[in-house]
């Protein structure tokens, strides 16, 4: 039966591996983080634990999301090696990795080029003001920071993630400059696979008194992300943070066209759990729209892989092939 392309709605299934919850950024509104020394790090062993009974589950992707340890800190390199490590023995065990880490160096950025897939970083907003506000204690969050990552990630031929954080102090004009410098760098290199747009849902570790984002607003913000965005870069929003059946329908009726990473847990919203694959298909059919399986690296991207990457990703391609060929 052929399927119509035009009704399609994406997911990666996949697993998230942290190395430390430990970071030195202290949003206001992160549910993730641990204070530094706080919090062990994942060990090779206990790592390759996990990942052994997802060998022979549906799952491709293995996340590596980090805290963040400071760039002149003691511990830096010891946990740059820990992210590398585990991306290699994700490789090792035939799993697709894409580390979020916050800022890296151009040097750290080239070195993990070489065992991921693809990468990311949100920029979440780039308006300064939130620098007095939520991202008072939060150093890495400048936002010229944030866009070096992207013009780097360009320069590396890396293919690469980003998107906003909604409700988070921001103003409507906010989001849409920010979207404008995603879509401005995206023109240059053409590197930028998805956008995510996420709605802030309060959970109960943050200290940011704020409500959640109206996800009602949600269809309204894709649309015009639509019209800013380049056409090849993909919408993508968290189902678990949109609980309204139909107005997630209306999400993707709106222009979005893919719901993440689906794992058991969602680590940068501990609250909200994941809705996992056979509910998503129940809520899309009546809407018409089918939910298929992608891998972390969209396929215009798999030249820029090395050759040992695109092994692994053809392997991933071929064994679900009727899914990717899209």
């Amino acid at each position: 039966m052929a399927i119509n392309n035009s009704r399609l709605v994406t997911y990666s299934p996949a697993y998230t591996i942290v190395p430390t919850y430990e970071c030195f950024n202290r949003c206001s509104y992160c549910n993730f983080r641990t204070e530094p020394g706080k919090s062990p790090w994942m060990n090779i062993s206990d790592a390759a634990s996990i990942l052994k009974p997802l060998q022979s589950e549906k799952v491709c992707e293995i996340l590596i999301l980090s805290g963040e340890v400071h760039p002149h800190s003691s511990k830096r390199q010891a946990w740059f090696g820990r992210i590398y490590d585990l991306c290699e023995l994700a490789l090792s065990m035939g799993f697709l990795p894409h580390s979020n880490a916050g800022p890296l160096s151009f040097a750290e950025m080239q070195m993990l080029k070489g065992v991921n897939v693809s990468m990311g970083l949100m920029l979440e907003q780039l308006t300064p003001t939130l620098l007095n506000s939520v991202h008072r204690h939060a150093p890495s969050k400048l936002p010229e920071v944030r866009l070096q990552q992207l013009k780097w990630a360009g320069e590396l031929q890396i293919p690469f993630t980003t998107g906003l954080l909604l409700g988070i102090g921001e103003s409507t004009n906010d989001w849409w400059e920010t979207l404008a410098a995603i879509a401005q760098f995206h023109q240059r290199y053409h590197h930028i696979q998805e956008v995510i747009l996420q709605p802030h849902s309060p959970g109960f570790q943050q200290s940011f008194n704020a409500p959640p984002f109206n996800p009602h607003q949600l269809p309204e913000v894709i649309a015009k992300a639509r019209e800013i965005l380049p056409a090849d870069i993909t919408i993508q929003i968290p189902p678990n943070l949109v609980k309204d059946d139909q107005w997630l329908l209306a999400c993707i009726e709106a222009g979005a066209r893919d719901l993440g990473g689906i794992s058991p847990k969602d680590e940068v919203n501990p609250d909200y759990p994941h809705l996992q694959e056979q509910l998503l298909r129940e809520i899309l059919h009546p809407g018409g729209w089918e939910l298929i399986e992608r891998l972390p690296v969209y396929p215009q991207f798999d030249g820029w892989l090395s050759e040992k990457l695109q092994t692994s990703v053809r392997w991933w391609r071929n064994t679900f092939k009727s899914h990717f060929e899209v």
